[in-house]
């Protein structure tokens, strides 16, 4: 029956009360023996070993999504059947109806296995035990390491996927057979640490048995046995391995190895007694206090405060001396958008402070947004908070969440979670220890979140909700009319955020009455065909409050959710709005005191992604017809697209400042269009490149939602002057987007200009990740369309990278072709430093065909070029001399070789550009090659590795690995060489790369071990 038929007045909701029902046991995977899946203590059908081997690929991606071709490619190799892709979907299909709803995912083409709990799978739970037991060695806990360890090494049962063909399971076996093997090694060193000679006598001598060939085991062994007091059987293991090495690699014991056989012939009195664990350097404990500020007019919710007091009770209470009686809390509160779940989270979250004296630490997690926060992100930001130093935080999500769990282990932390997307985003961020706790908010139900006290958060009941009214409004307006006030929260349905909303409007215009209000929600139209729980219900509150804006506010909140960039800084949103930034900034901060907007930081603004798409849908229904008094758009031109505009130029004028602050003289300057409006000027160079990084999200959106024929050409030209964001490698992936969407929209239009210049830039960014024969390609591309357009840029640059290219993969002849007709071209363009490009180029294509001299001449005169009319400041004087610096190198002029990479290394990193940095420290480990200075030609290559780490392509990693093998070769460290050679030589295989042959001879010639 409809309450309102029955009582003629607004439907009151029902109370939910407070609690959470019964959890249903939960999945559980092993892949570290059999592949198995159970629920609870039903082992589940997992069906054939193909089907098995699916399941297996999906595991280990942990939570990532693999496509359909990555697992044709593991189940089959080389050789898939011809139904390969029906029997994937076939496999998925079976294996998503024997388990949990939800829990194997279709995403993107490919699949993916989400919502797994806590310890679902071993061996996560393996690589967490195996970092506690890491700490705790650390920290001298060599008892509670061992016993950690041994826990993570029970997890195996037999050989890890075991049954499951396929080259990734293969490949995976071998990994995880490896990594337990060093385990293993690990818990035997500390078992020699404390002094269990005896006992492991017996265990190593089974394991040396198995693995003949593994030193580490052997040499484990001979300690053993001379602490045991067996002196002549541990010299006879020594020579057991060393003739063993003998016989079946041609080789002799390492050097640690025959230390020791040393030092127990010597009868070392220092090798009888386990050594000291190294004195560890104190850290220093940081107390983070992170929580938001809470609302100071908090109202009702009494029972759920109760209730979730009482739950973080549990976890703050005395317990025993060692923790004993406490338990790790976590409780998830659910509900729609606007019901109050962060405003309660933080109240609660205050209040129990004093409960968890070791600090608070807070995030907003964004869960429904489109670019959630990502849990390895977060855990990165928690561990620094607790006073992680950033070279201790490792990369992958499993070791990251391991070591915070370990981090909080004996500390008293209070985690709020807030907006999470899903239980897998949140489940890498509980403390997992006794004395912490975790509150979560959340959209949806966490019913997967193994453990959690659920809390369904409802609307207010109709007195909090009037409670809540009154404390915004001032008692004295509410009680001459509390029927009219009763009224305005239930036409805001008894949501907080609604009710905020309107009783701040209200507050805020003191000839208001509260009937007026109530009469103007009365009014308002019903925008929706049904109302519903979730989105939609956050919509009509918004509506709520935009009715209630002033016409300039109203605009403001229009235009600005246009912008598809995470936030947007004030001077871009003055671009936006056409206002002065004084103005604009008044209205931003109208906007947030109402909610609608969001202060990021000082200066900057970003919309809950709700509010955005309310926003956009304002805009859509309203700016056409509204009107303020501003500017109006140009001749043919919707006021939403005249908005857009202002931004795109605001981006561009301000980036083709910052580009020529580095590139000065640069002649590409005088062929970028010109925007209507103006951009920002910066005093130097460090403010530039703060500005166009800082910026780097919100200019590459404005590319790409530049798609209508008027803004195509200068979306084209501002990915030139942004050209630094894509060569950095820091936000390579979104700037190729953005070069994407300029070619889909240009041919969409038939704009060849703007197509050739972005195919130009997708070309370079292609090549810099080292995918070759695209970039190849798409240069050809852009060179047909620039001289279609008759565009003297791409006619020049498109050659120049098409050279570049050709040098890389070695066809010589046409590199020198390409650069010979990008040489012309620039020279015809008047461009001196595009000619001094092409002369640098040049040189290398010379060094690479044996042309020394001629090379060190060619890449001397780009120097002068670059120099001169005093562009030698300019980030492009670093590319000369870091091709003078090969050339030299070549003609055995180390010294001014040294000299010039130095200069250029210091240039790149001043420009931040990361790419460039490490490729240089593998030039300048190159030269100590040349030098015979091995050792600082290995550091060098190793910095480079680091720096170079998820950029730059396997190509180029592989360069580096090859110099880092002949550095360590060089130092004596043969074993190391080969395996960075291998490594190296399959990067190069796998691209067919000319290079492998070079490498495959170094692994011929140099001796083992």
């Amino acid at each position: 029956m409809d309450d309102r038929a029955e009582h003629g007045g607004p439907r009151v909701p029902q109370q939910r009360r407070p609690g959470s029902s019964g959890e249903p046991a939960a999945l559980r995977f092993d892949v570290l023996g059999p592949v198995r899946a159970r629920r609870g203590d039903e082992q589940l059908a997992t069906g054939s070993p193909q089907q098995r081997a699916l399941l297996a690929a999906l595991l280990l991606r942990e939570g990532r999504t693999a496509t359909a071709a990555e697992l044709i490619d593991a189940l089959w190799g080389d050789d898939p059947p011809s139904q390969a892709l029906a029997a994937v979907r076939t496999y998925a299909s079976r294996l998503r109806k024997a388990l949990d709803p939800g829990v194997l995912v279709s995403e993107s083409g490919g699949y993916a296995v989400r919502g797994l709990g806590e310890g679902a799978l071993d061996l996560t739970e393996a690589q967490e035990r195996a970092a506690e037991a890491e700490k705790a060695r650390a920290a001298g806990d060599l008892g509670r390491a061992r016993e950690v360890l041994n826990r993570a090494l029970a997890l195996w049962d037999g050989e890890a996927l075991a049954g499951v063909p396929g080259p990734y399971a293969e490949a995976q076996r071998v990994r995880l057979e490896e990594w337990r093997l060093g385990l293993l090694e690990a818990r035997l060193d500390m078992d020699l640490e404390q002094g269990c000679h005896a006992e492991a006598v017996s265990e190593l001598t089974a394991l040396t048995a198995a693995y003949p060939l593994r030193e580490r085991l052997r040499e484990l062994l001979m300690l053993a046995l001379y602490r045991s007091g067996r002196q002549a059987e541990a010299l006879a293991v020594y020579a057991d391995t060393r003739r063993l090495l003998a016989d079946e690699l041609g080789v002799d014991p390492r050097a640690g190895l025959r230390e020791l056989q040393r030092r127990i012939l010597q009868a070392d009195p220092e090798l009888a007694e386990p050594s000291a664990p190294a004195e560890q350097p104190t850290v220093v404990r940081v107390r983070p206090a992170q929580l938001p500020a809470t609302v100071p007019d908090f109202t009702g919710r009494s029972a759920f405060v109760r209730e979730l007091s009482e739950v973080l009770a549990a976890a703050s209470g005395p317990g025993d001396d060692d923790g004993a009686g406490r338990v790790m809390a976590v409780s998830a509160l659910a509900g729609i958008g606007g019901v109050g779940k962060t405003t309660l989270a933080v109240h609660l979250a205050h209040q129990a402070r004093s409960a968890f004296p070791d600090g608070q630490l807070y995030v907003d997690l964004q869960g429904a947004g489109a670019r959630a926060a990502e849990p390895e992100t977060v855990l990165g930001s928690f561990l620094r908070a607790l006073g992680t130093a950033d070279s201790a935080i490792p990369d992958s999500l499993a070791e990251r969440a391991a070591l915070y769990r370990s981090v909080l282990d004996g500390r008293r932390v209070l985690v709020l979670l807030d907006n999470a997307r899903d239980a897998a985003q949140v489940r890498p961020l509980l403390p997992g220890t006794a004395g912490c706790a975790a509150l979560v908010t959340s959209r949806v139900r966490m019913v997967d979140l193994a453990g959690a006290h659920l809390v369904d958060l409802d609307v207010m009941s109709p007195d909090e909700a009037l409670a809540l009214f009154t404390r915004i409004v001032g008692e004295e307006r509410v009680a001459s009319e509390r029927k009219a006030a009763l009224d305005v929260v239930a036409a805001c349905g008894f949501l907080p955020l609604a009710i905020r909303i309107a009783a701040s409007r209200l507050a805020a215009r003191r000839t208001w009455t509260v009937s007026v209000l109530a009469a103007k929600l009365a009014d308002e139209r019903r925008r929706l065909d049904e109302l519903q729980a979730g989105d939609l219900a956050v919509k009509a509150t918004f509506e709520l409050g935009y009715g209630a804006l002033e016409p300039a506010q109203a605009r403001a909140f229009r235009l600005l959710g246009l912008a598809d960039g995470p936030d947007i800084s004030l001077a871009a949103a003055a671009a936006v709005l056409d206002l002065p930034p004084e103005d604009t900034e008044d209205l931003l901060e109208s906007l947030v005191d109402t909610s609608l907007l969001e202060s990021a930081a000082p200066g900057r603004y970003r919309y809950h992604d709700l509010v955005r798409l309310y926003a956009r849908s304002c805009a859509e229904r309203d700016e056409e017809s509204a009107g303020v008094g501003l500017s109006p758009a140009p001749l043919g031109q919707r006021r939403t697209e005249a908005a857009m505009s202002r931004l795109l130029d605001f981006y561009l004028s301000t980036a083709t400042g910052v580009y020529a602050i580095e590139r000065p003289g640069e002649r590409v300057l005088d062929h970028l269009s010109r925007g209507s409006y103006p951009g920002l000027e910066f005093p130097d160079r460090a403010q530039a490149l703060d500005w166009l990084f800082a910026e780097a999200s919100g200019l590459l959106a404005a590319v790409q939602q530049a798609g209508t024929a008027g803004m195509l050409r200068r979306a084209a030209d501002l990915l030139f002057a942004a050209v630094d964001l894509g060569e950095s490698g820091i936000s390579s992936r979104q700037y190729v987007l953005a070069a994407t969407a300029v070619v889909t929209a240009a041919q969409r239009t038939g704009d060849a200009y703007a197509e050739g210049r972005a195919r130009l830039m997708h070309s370079h960014l292609l090549g810099v990740s080292g995918q070759f024969s695209e970039s190849d390609r798409e240069a050809g591309a852009a060179l047909k369309l620039g001289l279609a357009a008759g565009d003297p840029v791409v006619c020049a640059q498109a050659p120049n990278q098409q050279g570049i290219i050709a040098l890389y993969t070695g066809r010589h002849d046409e590199a020198e072709q390409h650069l010979t007709e990008a040489l012309a071209a620039f020279r015809a363009d008047r461009n001196s430093p595009g000619e001094a490009s092409a002369l640098c180029n040049l040189s290398r294509v010379h060094l690479a065909t044996g042309r020394v001299d001629s090379a060190v001449s060619l890449a001397r005169q780009g120097v002068a070029l670059y120099e001169r009319d005093d562009t030698g400041m300019a980030l492009r004087l670093a590319n000369g001399k870091y091709a003078l610096g090969l050339a030299l190198t070549s003609a055995g002029e180390i010294a001014l070789a040294l000299e010039a990479l130095t200069d250029a290394l210091g240039m790149f990193q001043d420009a931040r550009q990361q790419l460039w940095h490490g490729m240089t420290l593998f030039r300048l480990a190159e030269l100590h090659l040349a030098d015979h200075a091995p050792a600082r030609a290995a550091a060098c290559a190793e910095q480079a590795l680091a720096v170079l780490h998820g950029i730059g392509g396997d190509w180029r990693r592989a360069n580096v690995l090859t110099a880092l093998g002949r550095g360590l070769h060089g130092v004596g460290q043969l074993d190391r060489a080969r395996v960075c050679w291998q490594e190296a030589l399959t990067a190069f295989e796998a691209l067919k790369s000319p290079e492998a042959a070079d490498v495959r001879s170094l692994l011929a010639s140099a001796p083992v071990g």
